[in-house]
């Protein structure tokens, strides 16, 4: 309510000669009220107030207004992609973004690896468009079936503890090719002084 409130402030005392900075306006809404309202508030300053606007948006569709209205400049953060990491420029190049960076910002914020990857997992499956049984997105793992060996072998595999089976599954879910050394050596020192 807070950003609609000040969002309605600056739609009715904004001027031609005001600069108005919005940043993300419609995001603690669904995506497409959060786009419509983010739409209908870039409109309305670019046709009826005429004020300079700097308007941070995750929104992808808001790149089109630039077709449609003379005034609107897309302008998106560099981004280089290397070695399987994205790196971000620090420069302001015209344009809209290639695609969303969100899960790499969140990798870099430090979120836990297997929430990272669980993400990606959501992500392609979002992208792909997959459906489950009741045609919703499919956001679930895909169920794992494990067979049972023909014949156990005379030297058995130990089975997992269960105190370590977490710090397992963590170990497993890392992209080393995705991992820079600090951040693996980090990873490693996490996982040691959780086994202590």
């Amino acid at each position: 309510m807070v950003e609609m409130t000040e969002t309605s402030s600056i739609l009715h005392n904004a001027t031609a000669r005001s600069l108005v900075v919005l940043d993300e306006i419609g995001r603690g809404t669904s995506t497409f009220d959060g786009l419509s309202i983010a739409w209908a508030v870039a409109e309305h300053l670019h046709d009826k107030v005429g004020a300079r606007t700097l308007f941070a948006t995750h929104y992808h569709e808001l790149v089109d207004l630039a077709r449609e209205k003379p005034r609107v400049k897309n302008l998106t953060v560099a981004v280089k992609e290397w070695q399987g990491r994205v790196v971000f420029l620090r420069k302001l190049v015209a344009g809209g973004a290639s695609r969303s960076y969100g899960i790499e910002v969140a990798r870099l914020a430090g979120l836990p690896a297997e929430v990272v990857s669980r993400a990606r997992q959501i992500l392609a499956n979002l992208e792909r468009q997959e459906l489950d049984e009741a045609g919703q997105p499919a956001l679930t793992r895909a169920k794992k079936t494990r067979e049972a060996p023909a014949q156990l072998g005379l030297f058995r595999a130990k089975e997992e503890p269960a105190p370590y089976a977490p710090l397992l599954e963590e170990l497993r879910s890392l992209e080393l090719e995705r991992t820079t050394p600090l951040e693996a050596l980090n990873f490693l020192a996490s996982l040691q002084s959780r086994l202590k």
